[in-house]
């Protein structure tokens, strides 16, 4: 399994003064995760409306073909609408999620894959997709029938000026053969430590006359969908805690591309997975793996409950 080299950047999370992807990060998190300088609050989560889409800021959209599969990607300006250079990604300011990142690619092509294969469907599901930027594993679900498709990020201003243009796109493009009613479709903005609060499908715990606790099945998220989001080892263990108060049980289910390693900054998939083994209450299982020479090692999971 190989990802397409047209329309993705590999990753890079910071700028640096040397041309060289090898260099240290020159600034942000280092090797332990550790900031030089205390990470200002985060901004406040809100829902996003697609009425809120700036028109000063420039949109234009290329196609990706994924082994066959067609979708948009869009492009904007982190200096248009960070005032930022193209390559920075500022922690606690800017996630990087106006790039697009192999490990996006990389999950759509396996959920492609899922589908063919009979082990997914996105028919009737609820859908959360965590650190979206682009969207494109969302817009795949849309496509595929999901009745609920949520995308997250961090900055509104990705959901405003990259991830509603780009759905928009993408579900024009393929107006013909989709029900413009048939999904449920919206964008919320903020923390994975306090996003939660926000999200409409959280898992409900109800209580019975015997006072003992069990979670609705009807509620929370049937598939969780999160590409590149496991670089920060701080964050961690928050995207985790996230992920279980959204996923549906028993039978949610979180797919997850990300690399091996982030070297220089310390994350990866295993280190994730370590989390998830520890706490005990989920399994995980390795869907593939992609070693083409552009990057580290990627790995695409599956994660549900025991």
């Amino acid at each position: 399994m190989a990802a397409q080299q047209s329309g993705l950047e590999t990753f890079r999370l910071f700028s640096s003064s040397s041309s060289s992807d090898d260099k240290a990060p020159q600034l942000g998190l280092g090797l332990f995760d550790s900031p030089q300088n205390p990470l200002p609050p985060p901004p406040p989560c809100l829902e996003v409306l697609p009425s809120q889409v700036p028109l000063a800021v420039k949109h234009t959209v290329e196609p990706v073909n994924l082994d066959g599969l067609t979708l948009l990607k869009g492009r904007v300006s982190t200096q248009d609408v960070f005032k930022l250079s193209n390559s920075d990604l500022v922690p606690g300011k800017y996630e990087g999620g106006l790039k697009l990142w192999e490990g996006s690619l990389d999950l759509v092509r396996t959920l492609c894959s899922e589908v063919e294969d009979g082990h997914l469907s996105f028919s009737g599901k609820r859908v959360l997709e965590l650190g979206c930027g682009h969207g494109l594993p969302g817009i795949f679900a849309c496509l595929k029938g999901a009745a609920v498709m949520h995308f997250q990020d961090f900055n509104a201003e990705v959901l405003q000026c990259l991830t509603i243009p780009n759905v928009d796109a993408n579900l024009k493009k393929n107006s013909q053969s989709l029900n413009p009613d048939a999904t449920e479709i919206r964008f919320f903005a903020g923390d994975w430590s306090e996003v939660h609060q926000i999200l409409p499908h959280l898992q409900r715990v109800e209580k019975d006359p015997n006072c003992s606790s069990e979670v609705d099945p009807s509620t929370g998220y049937d598939i969780i969908l999160m590409a590149e989001t496991v670089y920060s080892i701080s964050a961690l263990p928050i995207l985790y805690g996230l992920v279980k108060k959204c996923m549906s049980r028993p039978d949610g289910v979180v797919y997850m591309a990300a690399k091996k390693h982030y070297f220089g900054v310390g994350g990866g998939s295993r280190r994730f997975l370590s989390v998830v083994e520890k706490d005990g209450t989920m399994a995980a299982s390795l869907v593939a793996e992609v070693a083409d020479g552009s990057s580290n090692v990627r790995e695409l999971w599956k994660l549900c409950f025991k």
